[in-house]
């Protein structure tokens, strides 16, 4: 046993109508640096996927994160655009979205960027 642990494994999930504008440069930026929601991460921490909800309803999650567990993914980032209701349209999905993943039996963080 070389006594090494395996990386932690994420995914940011945002949504749809919000990427038409942006290219998730907050969110990588803020994953690569370690700051914001993404600081208690180490280095060896490894973002697998990034993708967006599909649109409402939502209908992309459960399948994305259905295969992303074959991938050893352990937490799902909800995007700050998902949750910031002053800035970005209101999900009104957000509900559904956090218990298909949670039901999936992956760990949820709020946030991203912000």
């Amino acid at each position: 046993m070389t006594g090494k642990t395996k990386p932690e494994k994420i995914a940011v999930v945002r949504c749809d109508l919000v990427s038409e504008t942006c290219p998730g440069v907050g969110c990588f930026k803020a994953f690569n640096e370690r700051k914001s929601s993404f600081e208690g991460y180490g280095m060896d921490t490894q973002m697998i996927a990034f993708f967006t909800c599909g649109g409402c309803s939502g209908r992309r999650v459960y399948r994305l994160v259905k295969a992303l567990k074959k991938h050893g993914l352990d937490a799902v980032h909800l995007s700050s655009c998902m949750l910031l209701e002053d800035s970005y349209p209101k999900c009104p999905n957000l509900d559904s979205i956090r218990k298909t993943i949670r039901d999936a039996g992956i760990e949820i963080v709020e946030g991203t960027h912000h």
